[in-house]
């Protein structure tokens, strides 16, 4: 299997599943995007880790990090190796010393754990010819983050802070763990940089 590298190009909210997030990532050197739809959970972890925000206390998949590396594991990379009836199948290639274990996984999980473990995402030319959508030439940047308190176009609760204000109430966000009120916030935050 000659592997095609991935990058995450973002995460959006899932216009096809109620309650759900879109994971899309970009093929390196290609024009293929793959969307893959996860749960809040997960979006979350993701999200968090792209954002360079420092819960308090680990979530989960800093849990397994701390752990894995107290016993000296590493997870080299990242695979998504199957496409089947609509479902990612992923697994962590870990490093024990020498041995070389792989691991099955969500594609959710394996994404959130190579963003902490700082390793490549991986997938085939099958999956990509399978799943990959072509963007056209005026979609330099096809995932938005939308504002999760409404409908596309509806007015931010949070509209009317400035953005050292808007800082601030992230920062204590994500001190008193609500993470759903510090996404809604990074929204607000990256819609104003556009």
């Amino acid at each position: 299997m000659q592997k095609k590298k991935l990058n995450i190009l973002g995460l959006s909210v899932s216009q096809t599943q109620s309650g759900a997030y879109a994971l899309v990532l970009a093929e390196e050197n290609g024009d293929r995007r793959i969307p893959i739809i996860i749960g809040p959970v997960e979006a979350q972890s993701i999200a968090i880790q792209l954002e360079g925000l420092k819960p308090p206390r680990p979530l989960t998949h800093d849990l397994f990090k701390n752990l894995a590396f107290a016993f000296d594991i590493n997870i080299s990379e990242v695979v998504i190796y199957k496409l089947e009836e609509g479902i990612f199948y992923s697994e962590l290639v870990c490093a024990l010393g020498e041995d070389e274990i792989r691991i099955d996984s969500r594609t959710s999980d394996a994404v959130a754990l190579a963003l902490r473990f700082k390793c490549p995402i991986y997938t085939n030319e099958d999956i990509l010819n399978k799943a990959g959508i072509v963007m056209d030439s005026e979609g330099d940047s096809p995932v938005e983050f939308e504002d999760r308190s409404g409908t596309p176009g509806s007015k931010s609760e949070f509209e009317s802070y400035n953005e050292n204000e808007l800082k601030e109430m992230l920062n204590e966000a994500v001190s008193n763990e609500n993470y759903e009120r510090a996404s809604k916030i990074r929204d607000e935050l990256n819609r104003r940089k556009k």
